[in-house]
């Protein structure tokens, strides 16, 4: 990090904790001027957890039955930031019988209390923003049987937060933490009595973030679909708030809406979750099908790529792979080594995976689930097709840099199905070979035939693979390619160890074979979900070998086996998941 960026940064907080300290001396509103609904969609499981004193937020489970919220200590700054943004709201919201609201209220004035006058790090733009949607949201879940110092409290704390963020809403960085801070804005500003004038500027703010950090393929730069269903979200609330009171909604705020949910469609797998790339997890379940519905935008899917991944679908079958080249500086703080990994899901069952987003199990399982290893994908020499960055003083973040630069793409329509072909040069800067991968999805979605190329393309290129040849004894270069498995696929080697079964939770039988001088084997591997406490374990298919030429080839299929029906009647049913598990 710069010296500049590090003084902005410190600058940024300080300013922050002024204005805190400053809203103090703000007067309270009155009154809603509306009666506001919520629009959030919240975990019924999760609320009863939360009951019953099991508080897991950033993958953290703290166990606080006999102490508040606000008296746990927190285990490091994601699970505050989580506690602060009180997102926690829906869940309890969802439960809704009485000894719910019991617990919201009284987490609710123990914020206030703890931290309504100004001090604790939940004062920032993007929590405050966070804050204010839901204390919004769930006025009449947390007002009803409020005595008159706790409802006046509640609204002297709204206006003191609506200020904070009308004086630092700039303070928040770009992209959804922006998103945030903005529509949180917006929704005081319209709700709250006395507070109209904070809407305009917020409104018109939104609108120009909306030009700047949304792309022609309606996504955004750190290429995060989860992030991307995040500030859709938004927008769409922004856009139903402005509607409820008689108010239009800009050009550039309704042009955003219309890019990102075909977006959104192309990255949504055939079970309804979100493809995890980049930082991004499968996406609160039903969130998506009701940013959808709201946004009332019917175009189905994007043609081409959509913020850098293409689709393959067909029948029951969905294929989204990573198409592009990574994200680049600060949007790459948590960005994958993933050009061309794929996922795969047939029904409602995701079969081939990627390992996730390890952030919420420590800083080493974060740094293993952005390496290419961790991606179903082909890795040379146990190198990742780009590489971290030393870590950035104060923040600790950690840039992907020296990835792939030219990624090109074709995406066609067959009279038997689809066919991707992708290539990405990560590779040819140590080893002169360049990565191409072709993808073709039957017209039934019954079988994905793929070949993996390791090419050296140019002579240049042709002379670093000699070197590296020379510097491997000529033993030629290792290259793996893996294809993660869901854990709740039962995978097992077959055909004397020329393939691998594979049974899904629906019945479906799908069968992995290959083609080509390499070695198959089947190894443990780790599926990583922020909703639980530790790794998942799970399988890995690998094909293994040496690159010893220019031109190494390697063919392999999966297809459903031959008695699986054409569709099945996935009737099996998931227990209710415990979070903490």
């Amino acid at each position: 990090m710069s010296a500049f960026e590090t003084i902005a940064r410190r600058r940024t907080r300080f300013l922050n904790r002024v204005y805190a300290r400053l809203s103090r001396r703000q007067r309270a509103v009155t009154a809603f001027v509306s009666q506001p609904e919520p629009r959030t969609i919240g975990s019924f499981a999760r609320g009863r957890q939360l009951i019953g004193g099991n508080l897991l937020f950033a993958g953290y489970l703290v166990e606080a039955r006999d102490t508040g919220l606000w008296e746990v200590a927190a285990p490091n700054p994601a699970f505050e930031a989580e506690r602060q943004g009180f997102a926690w709201l829906d869940d309890l919201a969802a439960v809704g019988d009485p000894v719910a609201r019991q617990t919201a209220q009284k987490w609710l004035w123990g914020w206030i209390e703890s931290h309504g006058r100004g001090t604790g790090p939940g004062w920032t733009p993007d929590l405050t923003g966070r804050r204010l949607i839901r204390w919004i949201n769930h006025a009449l879940f947390l007002l009803r049987g409020a005595e008159s110092a706790e409802s006046d409290a509640f609204f002297r704390a709204l206006g003191q937060q609506t200020w904070f963020l009308s004086k630092r809403w700039q303070g928040a960085a770009p992209g959804l933490p922006r998103f945030e801070a903005l529509t949180g804005l917006i929704y005081a500003g319209l709700a709250l009595e006395g507070r109209e004038d904070m809407a305009d500027p917020a409104i018109r703010a939104l609108a120009q973030e909306c030009e700047r950090q949304i792309d022609a393929q309606g996504g955004l730069p750190t290429r995060n679909p989860e992030e991307l269903l995040e500030v859709f979200t938004l927008l769409t609330w922004a856009a139903a708030a402005l509607h409820d009171v008689g108010r239009g909604v800009a050009p550039a705020h309704e042009a955003a809406i219309a890019r990102i949910a075909p977006a959104l469609r192309t990255l949504r797998h055939a079970d309804g979750g979100l493809a995890r790339f980049h930082g991004g997890g499968r996406g609160l379940e039903g969130r998506l099908d009701h940013a959808l519905a709201a946004s009332h935008v019917r175009e189905w899917k994007a043609a081409g790529l959509s913020m850098g991944y293409a689709r393959l679908s067909a029948r029951r079958s969905s294929v989204i792979i990573d198409a592009s080249a990574p994200p680049s500086g600060a949007a790459s703080h948590n960005a994958h080594a993933s050009t061309l990994a794929f996922e795969l899901t047939s029904g409602r069952r995701p079969l081939i995976v990627n390992c996730g987003s390890g952030i919420s199990f420590g800083p080493e399982w974060r740094r293993a689930g952005r390496a290419t290893p961790s991606h179903s994908t082909l890795c040379l020499e146990g190198y990742s097709s780009a590489r971290l960055a030393a870590p950035e003083r104060f923040t600790g973040h950690e840039a992907l840099i020296e990835g792939p630069s030219r990624v090109p793409v074709e995406i066609t329509d067959m009279t038997d199905g689809m066919r991707f072909e992708g290539a990405h040069d990560g590779y040819v800067r140590h080893f002169g070979l360049t990565h191409a991968r072709i993808l073709d999805l039957s017209q039934d979605g019954r079988e994905l035939a793929g070949e993996d190329m390791l090419l050296a393309l140019e002579e240049a290129d042709k002379r670093l693979f000699d070197r590296a040849m020379d510097a491997n004894l000529l033993a030629g270069l290792r290259y793996d390619i893996r294809f993660h498995l869901h854990p709740d696929v039962d995978a097992e080697l077959d055909l004397g160890g020329s393939a691998v079964s594979m049974v899904l939770k629906s019945g479906e039988i799908w069968v992995f074979r290959f083609d080509g001088a390499a070695k198959l084997s089947l190894e443990p591997s780790v599926y990583l979900e922020k909703v639980r406490l530790k790794p998942r374990a799970t399988k890995q298919i690998v094909l293994s070998g040496r690159a010893m030429e220019y031109v190494t080839r390697i063919r392999w299929t999966l297809a459903k086996a031959h008695d699986t029906a054409v569709a099945v009647r996935d009737l099996n049913r998931d227990d209710a998941e415990l979070l903490y598990d």
